[in-house]
């Protein structure tokens, strides 16, 4: 009578099944109260499948962030309904648990439970967390024998899979079946072309999308030029600038910061550091993404003094100097030959991350500097910071480069039981490095047949410079004839054992190689020196026997207001 009594008098079912609704929205602040009408619940000794009362319990915890309750509300419940498991699946993927996310997607054809749109967009996007092209195709399938395929949310989520996956062929196919589409699926497949490359096509879409009648939003504009900026087409990208401003959007800090970070992730330096200064002459201040983005440029360029008027840009514009910027900046002074300026930078920031110790650790074993590379390892550990496989890396270059074989093969062999870090193929191409640089290259050669994997283009870059110092051609030739079938992209190997051939005077050999490079077109780079005087920046190349200035790269910050700084940015001489 008084559970009756305390219903009646105080809260109804459906005043209850509200509250918990109210929580659900609430989500980390709707915890306390959510478990609190889970006991007036539990005194009242209602009947949980009443108005869905499990699972709703099960989505508000889920949704609030407790999965421990969420999981043991559902183990109670003995017919749990497509919202319980939805929330499950939301849930598990959000909080990066995406396998158990597919878990519970089984668990729900397992129910003979038939799920809704909502299932599939979330499920799909768990298969995009494990990268899993097979489990999202077998999503794709139950999609199509349900009828769920021509919902635009599948859909696209769908695209979105196929094309973060690799596997553009497919996204298309289910694109073009599409019976309506959206502004959001055609940025998908946008967004998939631009990914590798395929600014065509791309750029066909974008024009076939506005014929259809639909406006592309900000993220399709950022794609579409983020794009043309990762394949360095400076004109295209302006160009594309140019019309987004006339429909009347504006690139803002993420469309900038974007381009920029595209133009230096392609090596195209000069053209990243020309949208810097359009970014600050349209009124953007720039902030910690646009520098970490942006520094690597003057890395690729080894122009210290771009690099130092962008880290006087950094004060005076107030932008904090995070482990990030930090890191960056390191690295732009490492490559720029500056280990001193490097140092100032690590020493200057208070909580050092991992990435900031790596940063330094690499400058250090970049330069030669192997003894303070290792104390500032041992340091680190001492500091409590867990070694990851890039820090192992950094050390492995810093023992291959000051001949420390027995040092550095202590440390590859410790990796997994003393940091826990499975060997990759970037450690064991230092491990190639430390015993070519010693001269040991019958070593080498026998270290390659012990490898777990097929050898990379920079173990082979490295084994062919061993055996070309040290003499060792019959090792080098030993290996050529595997090589030259490999689907190698890089000249560095071939030129080398073109180099070797050429010693001996196989010139048969010699032409050999050429076709092979012909044949996969892969062709040498021209190179170049560095000259930097105070007020100039010169790059004197070769190439087909002819040099040529290619052009001056002045960048100047002049001491003005925000909205007020001048640049002078360099334009290649044809």
């Amino acid at each position: 009578m008084k559970r009756a009594s305390f219903l009646s008098s105080n809260l109804s079912r459906d005043h209850l099944a509200l509250c918990l609704q109210k929580c659900l929205r609430a989500k980390g602040k709707g915890l306390r109260p959510g478990k609190q009408v889970h006991g007036v619940l539990l005194g009242s000794g209602m009947n949980m499948n009443v108005l869905g009362f499990g699972s709703k319990l099960v989505g508000m915890y889920a949704g609030c962030g407790d999965m421990r309750s969420a999981k043991f509300v559902l183990e109670k419940i003995k017919n749990p309904n497509v919202f319980a498991l939805n929330w499950m699946i939301f849930a598990s993927a959000y909080n990066g648990n995406c396998e158990e996310a597919i878990g519970y997607f089984y668990l729900m054809q397992e129910l003979g439970i038939v799920g809704n749109k909502y299932t599939f967009s979330i499920v799909l996007k768990a298969c995009l967390g494990l990268m899993d092209l097979n489990k999202g195709k077998e999503v794709h399938a139950v999609v199509e024998k349900l009828g769920f395929a021509d919902d635009v949310s599948v859909g696209n989520a769908m695209i979105d899979m196929y094309c973060k996956c690799g596997s553009l062929c497919y996204a298309r196919k289910v694109f073009d079946k599409m019976t309506e589409r959206d502004v959001a699926c055609w940025t998908s497949m946008i967004c998939g072309y631009c990914n590798v490359g395929e600014t065509e096509k791309a750029i066909v879409l974008f024009e076939r999308m506005k014929l259809e009648g639909l406006e592309p939003n900000d993220f399709t504009w950022n794609a579409i030029i983020v794009g043309y900026a990762r394949c360095g087409d400076r004109n295209g990208a302006f160009v594309l600038i140019s019309r987004m401003r006339r429909a009347g959007l504006v690139p803002d800090l993420v469309t900038w910061n974007a381009i920029i970070s595209g133009f230096a992730q392609s090596h195209h330096a000069v053209e990243a550091l020309e949208m810097f200064r359009e970014m600050i002459l349209s009124g953007t201040k720039p902030n910690q993404v646009t520098i970490t983005g942006l520094l690597p440029a003057c890395g690729l360029l080894g122009s210290i003094q771009t690099g130092r008027q962008i880290h006087g840009l950094i004060y005076r514009m107030a932008i904090e100097v995070n482990a990030f910027v930090a890191s960056a900046l390191i690295d732009m002074y490492s490559k720029c030959g500056s280990v001193k300026n490097a140092l100032r930078v690590f020493d200057r920031v208070c909580a050092k991350n991992l990435v900031l110790w790596n940063a330094m650790i690499g400058c250090y074993g970049k330069h030669g500097m192997v003894e303070s590379a290792l104390q500032l390892f041992e340091r680190m550990k001492k500091e409590g910071i867990k070694a990851n496989e890039v820090t192992l890396i950094c050390v492995l270059f810093a023992c291959s480069h000051s001949g420390l074989v027995e040092r550095g093969l202590e440390i590859f062999n410790s990796m997994k039981e003393s940091y826990g870090v499975e060997a990759n193929k970037e450690h064991y191409a230092c491990v190639f490095d430390l015993f070519g640089r010693a001269g040991e290259m019958e070593e080498a050669y026998q270290f390659a047949k012990t490898m777990p994997f097929a050898i990379t283009e920079s173990i082979i870059g490295a084994f062919f410079n061993g055996c070309k110092v040290h003499g060792r051609r019959d090792l080098a030739k030993l290996m050529a004839e595997d090589i030259l079938r490999m689907d190698l992209k890089k000249p560095g190997g071939f030129v080398t054992l073109s180099n070797i051939y050429a010693a001996d005077g196989e010139w048969e050999e010699v032409q050999n190689v050429r076709e092979v490079m012909k044949e996969k077109k892969i062709h040498k780079i021209p190179g170049f020196s560095r000259l930097e005087k105070r007020k100039e920046d010169n790059n004197v190349g070769i190439e087909a026997g002819l040099f040529s200035n290619i052009g001056t790269i002045p960048f100047v910050l002049q001491h003005l207001p925000l909205k007020s700084y001048v640049f002078s940015f360099p334009y290649r001489s044809k």
